[in-house]
């Protein structure tokens, strides 16, 4: 009875590793089982996952010139497992847990031997760092700087770890040195890790730095993305510039796994088309998934960032910039001044200067200085700052009056050598010479339409908008741009985020306190672009162009849409880019002709700067309107220049403090003129 009891155990004992057995070999040979399904998923489960870093697109400009881009800039790195050598924590708990070992004299004498060791290594390596530029005691004090920030992580994980605040952990470790050691017991992942040192600038520092550190452990040179504006300070308010995300900025992508900031990742700032196209440049970072035992099982591909194409012409903003800052070409080279050139077919804008400038690739470096500057180098001006127009708006107030039936082109208004009547403006020929526009036009047909633009007299346009109802002139006034912002673009961004948009200011054609209407009494005064009338150079620029296409409204644009189908994230022009406003033929030629005598007949405000510009030679025709304004005292030259092939450009200049627009800003405006022929947009180019 014994022995059958102890055969059937054998019996089951074979029979359990027989089934053993099948079931190894059913592992180890169907791959595809569940079984092995199952220990995947379990390594999967407990492996890691390493995020790539994003690429971010770039910024181009019409002619795909680059204006933004990420590329590679190597830095000297250490190891923290080196660097923390220099911590005194460090060595003191090393020296401690050495102590506290069976043979604590032969392992203390040990650390002791390695800390001098790695003392003197670390020596090494800072003098050495002094070949780059920086100080030995800079480089020291970032060492420490590392050291410093990862050790109060430890302390911080440690209490966390454990559920202990500041006062409970140094209750249950009332000895220093027992925190210390239990502190230095805390591993984490920053501690394995490689902290920058220094850049490495050019080929020479990175040869040299291969040379000198080659066998040096715990010395590493990385690579490091960098955002780099080829062009520098050139469209530097347009452009914009990148910073570490903010917590707003990181609410963008909160939902999106791999496109959300990791610290220290950089983002757009506000103000710019870094900031405004945020959505469209920012990439998709890459993640590479590692099992438990080190083996690459899945891998999510990055996306780079789309590029971002603008109208701009880079090369021919980088002429303007450099002309209007040479004090040897500009007298008011250190005013700040706006400029802004639009194709008129097109409505694209081809150059927004707001001088003073900052460079780009120093922002982050400088920003204290720059934002405290007084001249607000940070405002892009031609966009986003208001301005009293000046005598640039007449010719809009006449199209008005004609349009409306308050006055006919051979209507004079009187312009006596007499100061005008309290409460209306003097003209400014009386200002300064004590003459009226009576005497100047006595023998050419009078203070009539033509003439009152030709020689910008402050009388005519003030008595004319004061007959014009308050609402008529206003919507007028809509019509051509003013007292709006302009929809340049949007940009669509996720889902409950407000489209971004660069900042504009709207300007402003209301009176005081009233937010809609100009008050009656204030009519005279937005007669010469004064009182409470503001506007943006931009918005007076694109009010030119809409005379220059036959009154013609379009949306001026900033962006080349290429394909605006592509993404969820698009950029999307104005609907409402065209728009006929329904001048008759009869008050443009008007208008026109008074332009053309501005810049083009003897008696123009503008006929001095440019008489001698040789424009006749190249095929091109400017039609202008200078404009001088008080309180804030401004100079002011806007129009248009056309060619007989259809081509033509449209300009404003402000030069802020300028006293008088025929000498402040006509000069400026005629040279940019000039930049715009030589580069092929009006007229016909010289080769000498």
């Amino acid at each position: 009875m014994y022995d059958k009891r102890i055969k059937i155990f054998v019996i089951l004992v074979a029979a359990f590793f027989l089934i053993c057995l099948l079931r190894l070999i059913q592992m180890q040979l169907l791959s595809g089982s569940s079984v092995q399904g199952n220990i995947a998923e379990l390594k999967r489960q407990r492996g890691v996952a390493r995020q790539l870093k994003t690429v971010r697109g770039k910024i181009l400009d019409r002619n795909g010139r680059v204006l933004a881009v990420d590329e590679p800039q190597f830095q000297l790195c250490i190891n923290y497992t080196l660097g923390c050598f220099l911590d005194e924590r460090v060595q003191n708990a090393k020296l401690l847990r050495a102590s506290g070992k069976q043979n604590a004299e032969r392992a203390t004498s040990k650390v002791r031997k390695e800390i001098e060791d790695r003392l003197e290594d670390l020596q090494q390596i800072i003098n050495k760092c002094a070949l780059f530029g920086p100080e030995g005691e800079d480089i020291e004090n970032k060492i420490r700087r590392i050291n410093d920030k990862i050790w109060n992580l430890r302390t911080y994980l440690t209490r966390k770890r454990a559920g202990l605040s500041i006062a409970d952990f140094k209750k249950k470790f009332p000895n220093p040195n027992d925190r210390l050691i239990h502190i230095s017991r805390t591993d984490i992942v920053e501690m394995h890790k490689s902290y920058p040192l220094l850049e490495l600038k050019t080929d020479d520092d990175i040869f040299t730095a291969q040379l000198e550190f080659a066998d040096v452990n715990g010395i590493s040179i990385l690579p490091k993305a960098r955002r780099f504006y080829p062009y520098s300070s050139v469209a530097a308010q347009t452009i914009g510039w990148v910073g570490q995300a903010q917590p707003d900025d990181k609410k963008l992508f909160e939902n999106d796994e791999l496109s959300s900031y990791l610290e220290g990742e950089l983002c757009g700032r506000d103000d710019g088309v870094e900031y405004v196209c945020e959505p469209i440049l920012r990439g998709r970072r890459g993640e590479v998934f590692y099992d438990i035992d080190g083996k690459r099982v899945e891998r999510a591909v990055a996306e780079f960032g789309r590029d971002v194409k603008l109208t701009l012409d880079i090369e021919l903003q980088k002429k303007i910039e450099n002309y209007l800052t040479n004090c040897e070409f500009n007298p008011n080279c250190e005013k700040p001044t706006a400029a802004v050139v639009i194709d008129v077919a097109t409505g694209q804008i081809l150059a927004l200067v707001s001088l003073p400038v900052f460079d780009l690739n120093r922002i982050r470096y400088n920003y204290g200085d720059i934002v405290s500057d007084a001249n607000e180098p940070l405002r892009n001006r031609a966009i986003n700052k208001q301005y009293p127009p000046g005598s640039v708006v007449k010719p809009m107030i006449l199209i008005a009056g004609l349009e409306s039936g308050k006055i006919t082109p051979d209507e004079i208004i009187s312009c006596p050598a007499e100061k005008a009547p309290k409460g209306w403006p003097n003209c400014w020929l009386y200002n300064r010479y004590h003459l009226g526009h009576d005497d100047k036009w006595e023998y050419d047909g009078g203070n009539n339409a033509r003439n009152a633009i030709k020689g910008s007299c402050n009388i005519y346009f003030s008595r004319l908008a004061d007959r014009i109802e308050p609402s008529v002139l206003q919507q007028w006034l809509l019509r051509f741009g003013y007292g709006k912002k302009i929809p340049l673009s949007a940009t669509i961004t996720t889902s409950g985020h407000e489209p971004r948009e660069l900042r504009q200011a709207p300007g402003k054609i209301s009176s005081g306190k009233f937010k809609d209407v100009i008050a009656p009494q204030d009519r005279r005064w937005f007669g010469i672009g004064q009182g409470d009338f503001r506007t943006t150079p931009l918005q007076v620029a694109n009010a030119m162009a809409v005379i220059a296409r036959g009154g013609l409204y379009k949306s001026p644009q900033l962006f080349v849409v290429d394909d605006p189908n592509n993404s969820k994230f698009k950029i999307q022009n104005s609907k409402f880019s065209s728009i006929t406003l329904n001048i008759s033929p009869q008050t443009l030629d008007i208008v026109r002709d008074g332009m053309s005598a501005v810049v083009n007949e003897e008696g123009g405000t503008a006929y001095e700067q440019f008489a001698y510009a040789g424009f006749a030679e190249r095929d091109v025709k400017v039609y202008g309107k200078t404009g001088s304004t008080e309180k804030p005292a401004n100079a002011w030259f806007a129009g248009f220049a056309e060619d007989n092939k259809g081509h033509s450009i449209s300009i404003a200049v402000v030069v802020e403090g300028g006293r008088h627009g025929s000498s402040d800003a006509a000069p400026l405006a005629r040279n940019i003129i000039g930049f715009c022929i030589e580069d092929g947009y009006v007229g016909q180019s010289i080769d000498y």
